[in-house]
Parts: structure tokens; sequence; C-alpha cells
């Protein structure tokens, strides 16, 4: 990956701007802007809208990133742009990343949407999608993630996820404390208003989430308290566009986000990718919330370049029993990396053989939590192990 909007821009110009043929929304920030995006795509759906949805990483198969009113492009319509825009692709020099964005602007051309949501992959002011002039700009949250791509400090990355935003265009934040301000600072610099959304009276329910934005009441079949503030970022970014109060009550009863805080009952499972400090923390809020007095194991791997340290103290005290494993490819941290953090914890690195273990070894009534990164989830959901993957991918 090297980092700069040329490659895309030149590709984009090769392909007759199809990103010019819709209103774009981009949404970044730290931690939720998928659920951001998915739920606003939802809502301008229940408003009448022809949405198209990009979205990083996928769990199980690439289509999932490239979808069209809820429905991932199908198999042969992606072979068949990767056959077109090959040559393209190729003469750009573009990036796996910055080929599948320019694909999936085309396919949102051709398939004639109105509105495209489209998620930033990393920080914001060099990530692919920035190649567009978006409508409307969110950025859920600032904190320290990606330092060694964005820079050390809340203040870095803030400038960095800030380069979404554009001058006398709306942009909302639901970011608090230090992000919000260096946020703010760097808004202010680049002649942006920034405006800060914030849910009251949250309440979880059943394994849900409720809160009022602007004097109405909103729900979803989301957990966690967090999932408040990037479902109102949503409500209020598609009042903006357009859509009603009840078309909003319509898309979040339609949101799902499979591998976030995702239980299954059936097996007392909950999966979960908190890849980060931050995230850590919001499972750890969400399992208070939701499981109180419940004994809770955790299976857990996390790409080497994450501060396992900090996910490790906020994770730690609330489990009794601990299995640390790994994901394939280079990045994952070897499970004997990550015992200092954990003492006491068991070292499995088959990620399928240390989730057979964890389930069978749970106390009575107990709660099996995967945590740590979506790569571990997809590599838990091959096929020939437990459920079949659509329930990873619904």
């Amino acid at each position: 990956m090297t980092p700069g909007l040329e490659r895309i821009r030149t590709l984009l110009a090769r392909l007759d701007h199809p990103e010019r043929a819709f209103r774009v929304v981009l949404v970044g920030g730290t931690n939720g802007k998928g659920t951001t995006a998915r739920a606003l795509a939802r809502i301008l759906q229940a408003a009448g809208e022809r949405v198209g949805l990009f979205t990083s990483p996928h769990l199980q198969d690439v289509r999932e990133r490239i979808e069209v009113d809820g429905s991932a492009i199908a198999p042969e319509a992606l072979d068949e742009l990767l056959d077109r825009l090959a040559g393209p692709l190729e003469a750009s020099g573009a990036s796996y990343f910055e080929a599948l964005a320019a694909l999936a602007l085309v396919h949102f051309a051709e398939q004639k949407v109105t509105t495209a949501v489209l998620e930033v992959g990393l920080g914001g002011r060099f990530d692919a999608v920035n190649a567009t002039e978006p409508a409307l700009s969110i950025v859920t949250n600032v904190a320290l993630d990606h330092t060694d791509w964005l820079g050390p400090t809340l203040a870095h990355v803030a400038r960095e996820k800030a380069g979404i935003l554009r001058p006398g265009r709306p942009a909302l934040t639901a970011a608090t404390g230090a992000g919000a301000a260096f946020l703010t600072a760097a808004a202010r610099e680049r002649g942006v208003r920034l405006e800060r959304v914030a849910p009251t009276h949250v309440e979880v329910n059943g394994y849900g989430v409720s809160f009022v934005l602007d004097g109405c009441t909103y729900a979803a079949g989301l957990m966690g308290r967090h999932q408040a503030e990037n479902l109102a970022l949503a409500v209020r970014a598609a009042r903006e566009l357009g859509a009603s109060a009840a078309a909003a009550r319509a898309g979040l009863a339609r949101v799902q986000h499979p591998g976030r805080l995702e239980y299954r009952p059936a097996e007392r499972l909950l999966l979960d990718g908190a890849h980060n400090p931050a995230g850590a923390r919001a499972l750890v809020r969400a399992l208070a919330d939701y499981f109180p007095g419940t004994p809770k194991t955790l299976v857990f791997a996390v790409a080497r370049d994450k501060n396992a340290a900090a996910m490790a103290a906020a994770l730690r005290p609330r489990f009794k029993n601990v299995w640390l494993t790994r994901y394939p490819g280079p990045r994952s941290s070897a499970p004997a990396a990550l015992a200092a953090h954990f003492p006491g914890a068991r070292l499995e690195p088959d990620p399928q053989r240390a989730l057979a273990q964890a389930l069978a070894g749970r106390p009575p009534g107990g709660l099996v939590v995967v945590a740590g990164s979506l790569y571990l989830l997809a590599a838990l959901a091959r096929p020939g192990f437990g459920p079949a993957p659509e329930a990873f991918i619904r």
C-alpha cells in the first residue's frame, strides 16, 4: 500500500468518472463506521432510494463489500467487471483496495443508484473513496489505531480522518473528549462546520438498543450502548439527506451487522470484531449490560500491529478463562506472543480447535466470546466447522 490519491483519480478518469453518477456519503472514523454506513444505507432504502454500499473488510466473500439495495454483487457480475476493467486497473497500478473501490463505483453507476454510502478503509485523507466528492461526510469517532500509518497521537489521527470533510458541505461526528477537540480543530483548518450528534436516553433492551434524537425515539436490534452513537449518526445523516423519521425507524429495524456483538443464543456464543483498545472497552461495557453475572470465556486473536497490552488490560478482568489463538495470515500475532498479557491463558494456534475447546470447557450457563479481529471470525466461519458460513454473512 502506497498512500495517495493519484492512482485512483487516474483510474476513475479512465473509467469516465463513475463516481459522478450519484450522490456520495463518506463514512470514516476509528470504530463504528461500518455500522453507521450500513444503517444509513438501510434508512435511505426505506426512504425509497436505490442505494449502493461499499464496506470493508469482508468476512467470507469479497462480494460482501459491494452491494445494491442490500444485495451483494452477483458472482457473474463481479467476474464480468473484472474482465472488462482489467486493462485500466493494471495500467493504473491500482492496489487491491483501490481496484475494489473502482469496481464498486462502476457497478453503482451501472445499477443507477441514487446514493452511494462509502466506508473509508483506512484513515481518510489518502483513502481511495476520498477521490469522490461527498455531499455529506461522517467521522464516527477518533481513537488511536493504525498509528504506523496515521501517526502516533490523536491529533495526527484526527487530521487524517478530517481529510474526508469538504468546505461548504455538511459534516457529522459523534466523537467526544480529546478526539472531538482535535477533529474540530482539523475541521476548522479546512473551513468545515462540524456538527456533533449526541443521542440521549440510551437504553439496552433485549439484545438491542434504543435512544432519543431530536425528540424522536429510535431502536435497533444491535447490541451495545456505543451503537446508539453510530445509529444516531446514521439517522441525523439520513434526515440531512431528506429522509423522514418514519423511514429512519423502518431502516433501523432492518439493520444487521455480522461479527459486531453478534449473539448466537443457541450456542451461548458472542462474536465481536473488536480489534483495538476502544473496541475492547466497548465490548466490556456490552458484556456488563447484556450478560451481568454470567461466567465468560474468551477466545482471542489479534494482529501484530495492534496494542494488545491495552486490549488485554480491558478484557482480562472480565473473563474466567482465556484461549489465545491466531488466524491465518502473516499479520496475526502468535499465541505465545500474547501470553504475557493474559497470565494463565491456554494456547491453541488452531482457531477452530480453540473455539471447540472453549465451548466444551465453559461453566454451565457460561458465555463464550470470540474477539480481537474480524479475520478470526472469518477463520471460524469456514465450511466444516459449526453452523454454515451464511450465519456470519446473513
